[in-house]
């Protein structure tokens, strides 16, 4: 039993993380009534509907404003909300598996892209100066510059 709702909530936590990755695109829109019928097994979805666009706007301005906590406490809500669905509706974590195999390839790809503002002060620098954590894909290396002089 312990390893049931071990898997449960593993199931309700990838599907937190998943929905509310969705939110920010253009495929929730889709998945949205499907979230809301997993989540109360068909019965009044409109209130759940409501309460997951409710979020969504909540996970906009959270992601505008830079405030990762409050991106957290979105997905730390709706996995709860799984958690309790799933446990006391096990027959709907065949549906939230389904949709969550439905829904794998529209999940961002895992490299995700961050802008640094990065300063150099100091020195001369007589080529272009690179900062990166990592370059995939190759590089070229460069070739000292040939200062001017007799040949």
């Amino acid at each position: 039993m312990e390893a049931e709702v071990t898997a449960l909530t593993a199931l309700a936590a990838s599907g937190a993380t998943t929905f509310v990755g969705l939110m920010a695109t253009e495929a929730w829109t889709q998945v949205r009534g499907r979230v809301a019928r997993i989540l109360t097994r068909g019965e009044d979805t409109e209130a759940v509907d409501a309460e997951l666009e409710e979020s969504r706007a909540e996970l906009m301005a959270a992601r505008a404003d830079a405030d990762e906590d409050a991106a957290a406490d979105i997905e730390a809500e709706w996995r709860t909300r799984l958690r309790r669905t799933l446990r006391a509706n096990p027959e709907a974590a065949d549906e939230l598996r389904g949709l969550l195999e439905e829904l794998a390839p529209q999940q961002p790809a895992g490299t995700t892209v961050s802008i640094n503002h990065n300063t150099i002060s100091g020195g001369t620098y007589n080529s272009p100066v690179i900062m990166a954590q990592s370059i995939h894909g190759g590089s070229a290396p460069l070739t000292p510059r040939q200062e001017p002089g007799p040949r």
